[in-house]
């Protein structure tokens, strides 16, 4: 294998904190905060705390689909947790979502605020809690969807910690883990392109949580966005999946959902913080920090 040396797995495993790698500064194997940190809360019942990462699109683009159908108790403050940062290790993160990722939830307009945390949880609690919107609701088309939903839930793990890390984080590149990823990243694009071949919107002939939940990792993947693998994984294979990528991209709320908590890319697509619809209108220096 090219670039790889032999390797005896110890007997014990012991965390090497010197291992390498982008995210080694803030990956551990216990669970916990790190520090004392209280969330910041706004004016609005739902608070989330997210960055515009595949997870955290989802869900901004969920709240602003919810807007856009006149759901005004949607209305929300999206608070930016810098990951690379170790903002997911504070105390107050901690109490909302004891994995400390990203996206967490914190529904405060009920009796009891509510904490949901994982992306697909999210969107299926907003779906219910807004009289199943995005969310049909006859049973065979549920099952559809709720299988997709899941599908991608279960797959995207193969893709970003798998074929992500490996293709674009890694500190070695190893040929064995690359090519038994990127095998199965183009598996999975073939699996939605033969889906996406027989019907337009994942569920079926309407656009649901499911498709919410692909696009953001899928959609990009196809388009060559995610870990600029585009040409790698021959992405334009998948026609059906960049007609359905294309569609759901021309949607506002799509485009006002992936602004949101992104702190990466041109400047006029960045929304570090959200706390009214205003503010994609008036986006200022101070609400976009720095350019990044």
């Amino acid at each position: 294998m090219n670039g790889t040396t032999a390797y005896t797995p110890p007997t014990v495993w012991s965390w090497n904190k010197d291992n390498g790698g982008r995210f080694a500064n803030i990956n551990r194997p216990i669970a916990g905060a790190t520090h004392d940190k209280d969330l910041p809360v706004g004016k609005h019942p739902l608070q989330l705390y997210s960055l515009a990462t595949p997870n955290g699109v989802k869900v901004t683009v969920m709240l602003e689909e919810l807007l856009a159908l006149g759901h005004t108790g949607a209305e929300y403050d999206a608070w930016l947790i810098r990951i690379n940062e170790g903002d997911q290790f504070g105390s107050g993160f901690v109490a909302v979502n004891p994995n400390s990722k990203i996206p967490a939830l914190l529904d405060r307009g009920e009796a009891t605020p509510v904490r949901v945390f994982e992306s697909g949880a999210i969107l299926q609690y907003l779906a219910e809690k807004f009289g199943n919107a995005f969310l049909p609701t006859e049973r065979a088309a549920r099952a559809e969807c709720l299988s997709w939903l899941f599908w991608q839930m279960g797959s995207a793990p193969y893709l970003g910690g798998g074929f992500g890390h490996f293709y674009a984080y890694a500190p070695t590149k190893i040929e064995y883990a690359i090519d038994r990823f990127a095998m199965e990243a183009k598996r999975q694009l073939d699996v939605l392109d033969r889906r996406l071949a027989e019907s337009r919107y994942l569920a079926g002939n309407d656009y649901t949580i499911a498709d919410m939940a692909v696009w953001p990792w899928y959609g990009t993947l196809a388009k060559g966005q995610l870990y600029e693998a585009g040409e790698f994984l021959s992405v334009g294979e998948y026609q059906n999946v960049l007609r359905w990528t294309d569609e759901i991209a021309q949607r506002p709320a799509v485009q006002r959902g992936r602004m949101v908590n992104r702190t990466w890319g041109q400047t006029g697509n960045q929304l570090h913080e959200r706390h009214d619809a205003g503010d994609f209108d008036t986006r200022t220096q101070d609400k976009l920090g720095t350019p990044t």
